[in-house]
């Protein structure tokens, strides 16, 4: 509007005033500016758009989108991005400069606030290049989801004490000491100290054998993320607490298994158990 009111004033005064350099002045910057509206048309038209994989994020923090624009033809300047979080606001834009033939990346952040699997955000591209006396823009709706896992509780309560299981196929039975060792007959070559003396006497009553600690078999100690361990609060406090367990117990390179009500994860390690026990938490439903 400014540059239309300042192109009226010019034109009339060098109406008013014959004034041939007015004249002039007054049709350069009108032919500028019929330029520029069509190279600001032509900043964004034929520009490529696509994200790259999606990091899942947790609740609360900030999730990236990196947006990759490519141009197949010429460079493309002030470029800007952003995102639409609801109908009237759009984040702050990020611009970048796309060279011919190549690609640029922008990273744009948004926090998501709760838990599962989220649609993403409306993406505004805008440019305003070159004299700033147009907008153009596009909205692009992205057809990908982001997995968001809960909220880790912080500060994390201390994990589980750890079930104790015994071997498979043995009996398990409880020491003095608590431990739980397997039992089985007798074979010769075994060590006295592995003879269960206690458990011989009554053996030898019943069936006249000796037996021997099974060390090959001895129980395992299992660490359960279960439900009713953790807490008295609500749904989501609990899968908060679930999921700062899941990460501690990955910390500390433990085995782990995860028993949520309708879904049991079995123990295991690494990598992607811990991301199977994130999405089973962040996916979970009452």
């Amino acid at each position: 509007m400014l540059f239309c009111f300042t192109l009226g004033v010019l034109l009339i005064a060098s109406i008013n005033y014959q004034l041939n350099l007015g004249y002039v002045l007054t049709f350069l910057l009108t032919g500028s500016g019929v330029v520029s509206m069509h190279m600001t048309h032509n900043t964004l038209r034929g520009l490529t758009l696509h994200l790259r994989p999606l990091a899942p994020a947790f609740a609360g923090d900030t999730a990236l989108l990196d947006v990759v624009l490519s141009s197949p033809k010429g460079t493309r300047h002030g470029v800007g991005m952003g995102l639409r979080l609801d109908e009237r606001e759009v984040r702050t834009l990020s611009y970048t400069d796309v060279p011919a033939g190549g690609q640029a990346v922008l990273h744009l952040g948004f926090v998501p606030a709760t838990r599962g699997q989220h649609r993403l955000p409306t993406v505004i591209a805008e440019t305003r290049f070159p004299l700033g006396l147009f907008r153009a823009w596009a909205v692009w709706h992205p057809a990908s989801t982001l997995l968001v896992y809960p909220r880790p509780e912080r500060p994390a309560s201390p994990l589980p004490p750890a079930r104790i299981v015994s071997g498979r196929g043995v009996r398990a039975h409880a020491s003095s000491s608590g431990d739980f060792e397997g039992i089985r007959l007798y074979r010769r070559g075994d060590p006295l100290k592995s003879v269960a003396w206690k458990r011989s006497a009554q053996a030898m009553a019943s069936s006249g054998e000796l037996v021997s600690r099974d060390s090959s078999t001895r129980s395992q100690q299992q660490l359960w993320l279960d439900w009713q361990l953790g807490g008295q609060g609500d749904a989501e406090a609990r899968l908060s607490r679930l999921t700062a367990w899941v990460l501690e117990a990955d910390r500390r390179d433990a085995a782990w298994g995860l028993s949520l009500p309708g879904c049991e994860i079995d123990i295991g390690q690494g990598d992607a158990h811990r991301q199977q026990g994130l999405q089973a938490l962040a996916l979970w439903q009452a």
